[in-house]
C-alpha cells in the first residue's frame, strides 16, 4: 500500500495545536453553545431550569456534567422542528431518519452549519490520505440519510472530484470504479464486501483497481474486516464516524498513518464517556457510552447527547485531539442471551477468524422452548462448499463463539450468496423471539 500520510503543512492549525489551546477554544465555544440552546430552544430552557443550572454556571469544562442529557426520543417528541434554535427560514437543509420505529428524527442546518460540515468532512478525508485533485467514488446513500450529501460536500470542499454514485447497482459500481479509476471510495463496510464480491463475479482482481483508500462508516466494523478489505484491494481502510443528531459523517475520523481509532474533531464537538446505567462521567481510558455536546452548531445545538455508542476516549497520537476507540457496539444493539451480553461485532470477529467462511452473516434470535436462543447464518467460501468443509467450519465457528462469548450458538452454513445482502447499512440481527 502507498504511503498516504498528509504533510503537516496541509493540516488545519487546530489539529496540531497544544492541548491547552484546544481546551481554551472548547470552553469559549461551549459557553456560547449552552447560552444559544437555553435562549432559543424551549426544551433546553425547561430542562436547565428543572435541573437548577444556567449557562452562566459553566466556568470550566468539567462543569458540563451538571447539565442534563439529551436523548434520541427528545427529537421525536419535538417533531419536526421543535429543537431548532433559529427560525425555520434560516434552515437551508433538512435530513431525517427513516422513521421505521415511529416518527423520524429530523435535523436541520444553517448555511454556516453546512459550511462547517463540509470543512470537517474534508479534514477527515485529508486525514484518510486523500488530496485535492483526487477522485472519490461516493457510494453512501443520497437523500434524507446524511451520509451521501455529507460526504459529497466534503469531497468537493477538499478540492477532489466526486462520483455521486449512491448505493445499490453493485455491478455498475464496479464498472465505474474500473472505468473512472477513482483514488478513494466512501461506503459502508458491509456494502464494500458486496463490491468485493462483484469484482470476483466478473473475474477481476480487486488489487489491480485504482482504489488507494476506503473511508468506511455508518455502522460498526471490526479490525478483522479492515484486514480483509485491505488485503483484498491492496488499499488503506480507515474509519469515519458520525451521527445525524450531532452533524453526520465527519464528527471523527481515523488518520491513515496510525489507524488507531477516529480522532474526534474537538474544536467542534466536546466528548464525554459516561456509565450507561448511572450517567456518571468516567475518566479517559474507561469504557462507557459516548456523549457529545456540539460547540458550533447553530440550527440544532445538542447538549450532552447520548449516542448509545460504546467506546473509550484515548490520548491523541497523529493529532493532538483525543481519539475514540473504534466503535464495535451500541448499548441498544447489545443482545442479552440467557444473561450474557453479546454484540454482533463479537460474532463478526470470530467469523473472520474461521477458515472456509465468507464475511457475510446474519444473526437470528428465537425461542427454544422457554429459552432464548441464537442462530447465525453464514456462507461458505466458493472453494469450500462441500458438506464436509461446511460442517468443519460450522463446528469451528461454534467453538470460537462459545470460547469467546460464552454462549452456545447454532451455525447454518449456506452456499455463496445465500445471506441477505445490504445496499447500505447491514441488518445484522433479526429478532423472532416474539413470533415463536
Amino acid at each position: 500500500m502507498k504511503d498516504l500520510t498528509p504533510n503537516k503543512a496541509d493540516l488545519d492549525a487546530i489539529e496540531i495545536a497544544s492541548i491547552d489551546e484546544i481546551r481554551a477554544v472548547q470552553l469559549e465555544r461551549l459557553k456560547w453553545s449552552l447560552r444559544h440552546a437555553y435562549d432559543n430552544v424551549p426544551m433546553y430552557k425547561e430542562r436547565f431550569d428543572a435541573a437548577g443550572v444556567h449557562p452562566d454556571d459553566l466556568q470550566q469544562l468539567s462543569d458540563l456534567s451538571k447539565f442534563p442529557f439529551t436523548y434520541k426520543n427528545d427529537l421525536r417528541d419535538n417533531y419536526p422542528f421543535g429543537l431548532f434554535a433559529v427560525p425555520r427560514e434560516e434552515i437551508i437543509r433538512l435530513h431525517a431518519s427513516s422513521g421505521t420505529t415511529g416518527k423520524p428524527t429530523v435535523v436541520g442546518y444553517t448555511a454556516n452549519d453546512i459550511s462547517n460540515w463540509a470543512d470537517l468532512v474534508a479534514r477527515s478525508l485529508r486525514a484518510a490520505g486523500l488530496r485535492k485533485g483526487n477522485m472519490v467514488h461516493n457510494a453512501y446513500g443520497y437523500g434524507l440519510f446524511t451520509g451521501g450529501l455529507g460526504a459529497h460536500y466534503g469531497i468537493e470542499r477538499l478540492g477532489a472530484t466526486v462520483v455521486p454514485m449512491s448505493g445499490g447497482q453493485t455491478e455498475k459500481q464496479v464498472g465505474l470504479i474500473t472505468d473512472f479509476q477513482p483514488d478513494g471510495i466512501m461506503v459502508t463496510p458491509s456494502y464494500m464486501l458486496n463490491i468485493l464480491e462483484q469484482f470476483h463475479k466478473v473475474g477481476m482482481d480487486p488489487r489491480e483497481c485504482s482504489l488507494q483508500v476506503g473511508v468506511f462508516g455508518a455502522e460498526p466494523w471490526t479490525d478483522a474486516m479492515r484486514r480483509e478489505v485491505e488485503a483484498a484491494f491492496d488499499m488503506h481502510a480507515v474509519d469515519i464516524y458520525g451521527l445525524s443528531e450531532i452533524m453526520g459523517p465527519g464528527v471523527a475520523s481515523e488518520c491513515v498513518e496510525t489507524k488507531d481509532g477516529p480522532v474526534i474533531w474537538e474544536d467542534h464537538f466536546l466528548p464525554e464517556i459516561i456509565d450507561p446505567v448511572t450517567g456518571e462521567v468516567l475518566p479517559d481510558g474507561e469504557m462507557g457510552e459516548l456523549v457529545f455536546t456540539t460547540l458550533t452548531k447553530e440550527g440544532l445545538p445538542m447538549v450532552r447527547y447520548r449516542t448509545r455508542d460504546l467506546t473509550r476516549l484515548l490520548p491523541g497520537t497523529a493529532r493532538t485531539m483525543r481519539r475514540m476507540e473504534k466503535i464495535t457496539g451500541r448499548s441498544d444493539d447489545m443482545i442479552i442471551l440467557r444473561g450474557v451480553n453479546v454484540f454482533p461485532s463479537q460474532i463478526e470477529e470470530q467469523l473472520m477468524a474461521t477458515g472456509g467462511l465468507a464475511p457475510h452473516y446474519q444473526i437470528e434470535l428465537y425461542k427454544s422452548g422457554r429459552m432464548d436462543a441464537m442462530r447465525v447464518y453464514v456462507e461458505a467460501n466458493p472453494d469450500a462448499t462441500d458438506e464436509m468443509s461446511k460442517t468443519a467450519s460450522a463446528r469451528m465457528l461454534t467453538k470460537r463463539i462459545k470460547d469467546m462469548v460464552g454462549v452456545s450458538t447454532e451455525i447454518i452454513v449456506g452456499d455463496p450468496g445465500e445471506v441477505e445482502r445490504s445496499q447500505g447499512k447491514a441488518k445484522r440481527v433479526v429478532d423472532n423471539r416474539d413470533k415463536d
